[in-house]
């Protein structure tokens, strides 16, 4: 208790505390008390966004209403046949579609508010009629959340030209703010490589450890090959990926070359910044997600499997039916400790790119490097520390929401 409270407890209250002061190299010796300026410094705008932030989270939530009323009418016809039963929610989901489409095109904002309340009354008479508890979140969880996102991503971009007129929603605020500040720039790019990073790298572990789980010739050999990137030093890992990633002799542009393909400036080009620092996070991270995939994989016992093969199930079965609800703890906590090591993303931008954030306009400044940036160079202690609350807050949200969705779909086998 003593050593978390110097070098744990103490820190985090004092930089606290240190984030409602003014405290730079020019207050060295007198900070003075500054209250939510930090705060509002950092969120402070360049130049004004094409729409406010309440009007964005409007949109974003009738977006997000309308998934979720498109996964209940699916789910609710679905039940319709199985049970010769027709529920209020399905029959309130199927029209509030209706309504959507008919004017989508033409939604201010006023429009949006009254939807909005609709919408959502319509998703709370779904929840009364339990068709979310029987027909999704236990037996469709993972279908009912890709339907969910997929559309909800089109309609909130409204790729499709089924879709036309001016998207109005947070994620569109957010890539506009990234153009007009620094923090929502780090915030941006942060959440796109989580976005990238964690479910390339968890589905490859999975893999990896379902491949180990067999009887294979060298297997200790793989599993301390796959495992060796992640206990390798960082800045060694770094180096190495710069002459991977080299435009004249770097290994990648020649196996692209040799391919018949185009080199590409991984380490020069802006969008290709997030990408090149994935991967190397990926290929560092993979081994270590796969040994605690392959703990998971042997704690499952064998009798699941063998009752499963007397029913006649065949191998695909048996890994939607057994493997994956079993496994569902160990990718929750994967989940978790991974979406949270990916907000604090740092050394793979500062070695690949020799210390800047990219290689031109921020395309690589992460929340950490945000705070590096303006505590080290920038000797602006207090913004820093408000700084690094903000991204706590960011952090935080997310990990409540994967608590709260883990809680529903997550099967726990004693």
């Amino acid at each position: 208790m003593i050593v978390l409270s110097i070098f744990t407890f103490w820190p985090v209250g004092f930089s606290f505390v240190l984030s409602f002061f003014k405290w730079d190299f020019r207050n060295m010796k007198n900070p003075y008390f500054y209250g939510l300026g930090n705060y509002k410094e950092i969120l402070k705008f360049d130049y004004p966004v094409k729409f406010p932030f309440y009007m964005g989270l409007i949109y974003s939530l009738m977006y997000i209403a309308i998934s979720l009323i498109l996964v209940f009418a699916i789910f609710g016809v679905i039940n319709v046949f199985k049970k010769k039963k027709i529920e209020i929610g399905t029959v309130l989901s199927i029209i509030s579609l209706f309504v959507y489409f008919i004017v989508r095109n033409n939604v201010i904002l006023t429009l949006a508010i009254i939807l909005d309340l609709i919408f959502w009354g319509v998703i709370i008479a779904n929840f009364k009629t339990k068709i979310i508890d029987k027909q999704i979140m236990k037996d469709h969880a993972w279908l009912a959340s890709v339907i969910g996102v997929v559309f909800y991503i089109i309609t909130e971009f409204k790729f499709s030209a089924f879709f036309k007129g001016q998207s109005y929603g947070i994620i569109d605020y957010l890539l506009d703010a990234s153009n007009k500040n620094l923090f929502f720039k780090a915030l941006v790019n942060t959440t796109y490589y989580v976005i990238l990073t964690v479910p390339i790298g968890l589905t490859l572990a999975l893999l990896i450890a379902l491949l180990l789980n067999n009887e294979i010739k060298f297997k200790a050999f793989f599993r301390t090959a796959f495992f060796i990137p992640f206990v390798t030093s960082s800045v060694a890992v770094g180096l190495i990926w710069k002459w991977i990633y080299n435009d004249d002799v770097g290994l990648l542009n020649y196996l692209l070359t040799t391919l018949g393909m185009q080199p590409v400036k991984w380490l020069k080009d802006a969008k290709w910044t997030i990408p090149t620092v994935s991967i190397v996070s990926i290929w560092k991270s993979v081994g270590y997600n796969a040994m605690i995939f392959l703990a998971g994989l042997q704690n499952i016992d064998t009798f699941y499997y063998e009752a499963a093969e007397v029913d006649g199930a065949n191998s695909v079965q048996k890994f939607f039916k057994i493997t994956w609800p079993l496994l569902s703890p160990t990718t929750f906590f994967l989940l978790i400790v991974s979406v949270i090591g990916a907000f604090k993303v740092f050394q793979e931008v500062f070695i690949l790119y020799d210390g800047l954030p990219g290689p031109y306009g921020n395309s690589g400044m992460t929340m950490v490097y945000y705070v590096f940036d303006l505590f080290y160079r920038q000797q602006r202690m207090g913004i820093a520390s408000a700084a690094a609350y903000l991204l706590f807050m960011v952090i935080l949200v997310f990990t409540f929401i994967q608590y709260r969705v883990g809680d529903k779909v997550v099967e726990y086998v004693s």
